[in-house]
Order: structure tokens, then sequence, then C-alpha cells
């Protein structure tokens, strides 16, 4: 169930770690760990990989390409290489320097509820001011930067990596599809830098055992490859307020049922 899960929400702008500790708490399981969490998003970036396989593969040539050529570095394929690196730095930092208060404090289901909501309202005001006119070939080094501090957010349960980083290229002017792009093309080094970190961890102490864990993993790779072709057709039509409703929604459940002791 918590494969599944990941598939539905890692690439939606909801939070995927959110709901691996809020759907544990509604059904009364313990909590599966932030290990857990970081191992099974390999799942879904496995999705990544297959589905902008070929994205991927020309960005990967031409960056090399523009080490030895400085006539290459002007290409879309080599500026997009780095970009996503640029774009990396911020999470890998902030992650290393707080990994502690991540894998504990962090997953408070308060906070969880107070984000949820406040990454939604955000969302919805990236909606209303973004001109959602610029395609991906527009981007620059300043979008990738500032995009790439939106993700390194994410490291709070609650705010959602694509939620951040879907809201920060709206604010730029692109249109939700280039945005969403985008998003997924960054995730690839953090989230599998984050899930090779995490998974000398598995099984230990309270962790998730290395069987559930690896047989949620499959289950997130199958759901999230159907999500990002979903959520790419969603919004080359629509808006995201949906996902502004359900993560409001969400949050005030759940500040409601904390603040009442039906949940902990």
């Amino acid at each position: 169930m918590l494969g599944i899960v990941q598939g539905l929400t890692e690439f939606l702008p909801v939070s995927s770690t959110a709901h691996l500790r809020i759907v544990p708490a509604f059904v009364g399981w313990e909590d599966p760990g932030a290990a857990f969490t970081a191992v099974t998003q390999l799942g879904t970036m496995a999705a990544v990989l297959l589905y902008f396989r070929h994205d991927l593969w020309r960005i990967a040539r031409a960056s090399l390409a523009s080490l030895r050529d400085p006539e290459a570095r002007k290409s879309l394929d080599a500026r997009l290489g780095l970009y996503i690196v640029l774009g990396t730095i911020p999470i890998g930092i902030f992650g290393l320097l707080f990994s502690d208060q991540i894998e504990n404090g962090a997953r408070n289901l308060t906070l969880i509820g107070c984000t949820l909501i406040v990454l939604g309202l955000l969302l919805l005001a990236a909606e209303k001011a973004g001109s959602h006119e610029r395609g991906i070939e527009s981007f620059t080094r300043r979008d990738g930067i500032i995009i790439g501090f939106a993700q390194a957010a994410a490291l709070v349960p609650g705010v959602s990596r694509s939620g951040a980083t879907l809201t920060a290229g709206l604010f730029l002017g692109l249109e939700r599809r280039a945005a969403a792009r985008y998003s997924f093309l960054l995730s690839v080094p953090a989230v599998v830098l984050s899930g090779l970190f995490e998974l000398r961890k598995v099984g230990e102490g309270e962790q998730a055992a290395a069987l559930p864990t690896a047989i949620a993993t499959l289950a997130a790779f199958v759901v999230g490859y159907a999500s990002i072709a979903f959520l790419l057709r969603y919004l080359a039509n629509h808006s995201t307020a949906v996902f502004v409703v359900y993560r409001v929604l969400l949050g005030v459940v759940v500040l409601a049922l904390v603040a009442t002791g039906t949940i902990s």
C-alpha cells in the first residue's frame, strides 16, 4: 500500500513524504521511517529515468561535449545539464546540514498539516501571478538556481519537492507542462543520491525491514510511471487548482485529527 501511495504522490504536487507519514497514522501503523521514504523514492526515480531516458541521454551527451567545446555550451541540452547541477547543490547542502531534524522532528504531523496548507496557498498564488508563457527553451541560469532553492524546501515533509519546484516555475512565468518537465529532470540527482545515502539504514532500529522496502519500491516504480504520464497530460490543459484544494483540505483534516488526539 505504501509503495502505491509513493508512486501516486511523488510527482503530484501533494508531497509523497507527507502521505507516507499520514497514511500509516490514519490506519494505525507505525511510521515506516525516513530511510523507507528515501529508498522507495528510488522506485519512482527509476520511472523518471525510463520515461525521460531520451531527454536525459541528450542532456548527458551535450554536457560532456560542452566540457571540450565552448560552443556546445550554448545548446539547450548543455544548459539544462548545467542548471540541473546548480539546482541540486542547495538540497545537497541543506540535506546534510539538517539530516537529524529531517529524520526525526520534521516528521511531526502538526508541521506536515501546516506545510500542506501553506504550500497549497503558495501554489494558488503562483497560478494567479504566473504568465504561463515561457517554454523550457527560455530557461536561464537564474531560473535553475531559484528552482533549486525551492527544491531544497521540500526537505520539510509536507512541502512536496514537485510542488515546490512547480510553484517556483510558475512564479517565473513558465508554462505548467514545462515547469513540471524540468521538475522531473531536476529530481534525478537529488532523489538518487538521497535514496542511496539512506539505503544503508534500511532495517536498522525502527526502520522498515529490507524485504517490505523492496516490495514498496517496486510498486512505487510501476505506479510512478503512470503518474508521470498522467500529470504531463493533465497540466497541458488544466491548472493546478485541484491539487491546491486537496492540499488545503488534507492539511485541515490532519490538524483537526491531531488536535483531537485521534492521530499522533
